[in-house]
């Protein structure tokens, strides 16, 4: 009877991690995309741009203003942290220079990208429609020269490979401990207020 328990409990499991991998668009803070790194990635500058993009992953994988950003089944996510967990951001609410990354530094771009200029940001207004795009207003003008610097990027945590990968409640002790920066872009900020564990696990880790 023992093993037949074992064995349910098996089938559940795997049955639990697909639906959790098929089930990204679902806003759920600290999801998981099924994106699972072995070692922090390779961040290459964008030139122009405060942004960072992977170039040896298979991802559409950047860094922005301290936070990471995938795009992923025509959905926005971001974390803090380069394996997650991942939040869902809502189209409204996607910062306006993750929107302005043109369409070639796209590692994965979706079907809907073919044919749009590579040195040119998606047409997201196309994409999304007129309500996003007069909600959004002037996201694709500005003023190059007055570009803001990047974020540098948190290499401390390429110290956290996959097998000692912290847990979420260990992840904003160790954020504040080694990377002082906080982000200058108000959606940014409130996407990394939001992200935040619960005070009760930092307090938890900072003990030990």
């Amino acid at each position: 009877m023992r093993y037949l328990f074992i064995v349910i409990c098996m089938l559940f499991w795997s049955a639990t991690s697909a639906v959790a991998q098929l089930s990204v668009g679902i806003s759920v803070p600290g999801m998981s995309l099924g994106i699972s790194l072995p070692v922090y990635p390779e961040l290459v500058r964008v030139p122009g741009y405060p942004v960072y993009y992977a170039p040896r992953l298979s991802w559409n994988f950047f860094f922005y203003d301290g936070m990471y950003w995938v795009y992923l089944g025509d959905n926005w996510y971001a974390s803090a942290w380069y394996n997650g967990p991942w939040s869902l951001v809502a189209p409204e609410f996607v910062p306006v220079f993750v929107l302005r990354i043109p369409v070639r530094y796209y590692r994965a771009p979706p079907p809907h990208f073919h044919g749009w200029p590579p040195d040119a940001p998606p047409r997201w207004g196309e994409h999304w429609g007129p309500a996003w795009e007069q909600h959004r207003s002037g996201w694709d003008k500005w003023d190059r020269h007055a570009a803001p610097a990047p974020a540098p990027l948190p290499r401390y945590q390429r110290q956290y490979p996959a097998p000692r990968y912290p847990h979420v409640e260990q992840q904003q002790p160790l954020y504040q401990k080694h990377y002082r920066y906080q982000p200058r872009d108000d959606l940014v900020r409130q996407h990394f207020q939001r992200a935040r564990p619960p005070q009760r696990g930092a307090s938890r880790e900072s003990r030990q």
